[in-house]
């Protein structure tokens, strides 16, 4: 397990991601992945009120209740992007969090990340309502996804001179071919603060998976052509010298494409635990063989060298 920041949470390295429950994952299919998720030792799911217009929510509520898994798990959702809740207002807020805790069937989530930076709206009101919300047992911590440098330091600065609740968290796209984010703008933000570094977009959209090295055209249907029209962003020379260390990398582990990829990230610094979100049970299963994967510094080095902007 892995501390969250400077919380009291600690996690499993990979963090189950919920963006696919209710949508390509279908019920049966998303209590399957849970199961295996947690029959592996994992403890941490990330899902947010967006997802599936709030469906993802209820399929893990209900088998939060069906394995009585609530205390076992570290339980985060994200608000400020549904329709019916929109933004981070302290009406929405408040609304947002109650709707979420009644779909999860729960008491109280773990981690509230703010899914955006609404900057229609004070900072101050934002973090004045989640204060609140901590203080009557409903969140335990906070968290940012969508948030900049300079803006996680305001909040920074709120929460000192105001004494509300500091964001333990920072979601940011982080990958192979998705570094200069993190890397050279967070990266300072998120030592000086302690926060924990929680990847999404781990697989480049699934780029990194090689499933498009070929041409994408292929694919059919809404959600297939969706996931090939953000994988073909990264369908560059840049893109293909990296898929083509993976391969070597892989080979060397007989590992997969994405399990080494993964791999990667869990050795870069500040680096909590990647989300991962899958449609079908055996996907997890090999994305689960990364946490026991160990590269070498040269594997390290080689993929740094081959991904760098």
């Amino acid at each position: 397990m892995r501390r969250l920041g400077d919380s009291e949470l600690a996690v499993f390295p990979l963090i189950l991601g919920a963006s696919t429950f209710g949508w390509t994952a279908g019920a049966d299919a998303s209590m399957a992945i849970l199961d295996a998720y947690l029959e592996a030792g994992g403890n941490a799911i990330d899902t947010a009120d967006s997802y599936s217009a709030g469906r993802s929510e209820t399929v893990i509520g209900t088998w939060l209740r069906d394995r009585g898994a609530r205390d076992r798990m570290v339980l985060s959702t994200k608000i400020a992007q549904s329709s019916e809740n929109p933004g981070l207002s302290a009406q929405s807020i408040a609304r947002s969090v109650d709707a979420s805790l009644q779909r999860l069937g729960v008491d109280y989530l773990d981690l509230l990340y703010f899914h955006l930076d609404d900057r229609a709206v004070p900072l101050e009101e934002s973090l004045t309502a989640a204060d609140a919300l901590v203080r009557s047992g409903k969140v335990r911590y906070l968290a940012a996804s969508g948030f900049d440098g300079d803006r996680l330091m305001q909040a920074r600065i709120l929460a000192g001179q105001l004494d509300l609740p500091r964001f333990v968290a920072v979601q940011v796209p982080y990958n192979l071919l998705q570094r200069e984010e993190f890397e050279q703008r967070l990266f300072p933000v998120v030592r000086a603060q302690q926060l924990a570094a929680v990847p999404f977009s781990s697989l480049a959209s699934g780029f990194l998976t090689g499933k498009y090295r070929g041409r994408v055209k292929g694919e059919r249907g809404s959600e297939a052509h969706s996931r090939a029209t953000r994988a073909a962003q990264f369908a560059s020379k840049r893109g293909f010298r990296v898929l083509d260390a993976l391969e070597d990398v892989a080979e060397e582990h007989d590992r997969s494409l994405a399990a080494v990829a993964l791999a990667w990230l869990l050795t870069k610094p500040l680096v909590t635990a990647p989300v991962v979100s899958v449609s079908r049970p055996e996907q997890l299963a090999d994305l689960l063989t990364a946490t026991r994967l160990n590269l070498t510094r040269h594997q390290v080095a080689l993929l740094d060298r081959v991904s760098a902007g």
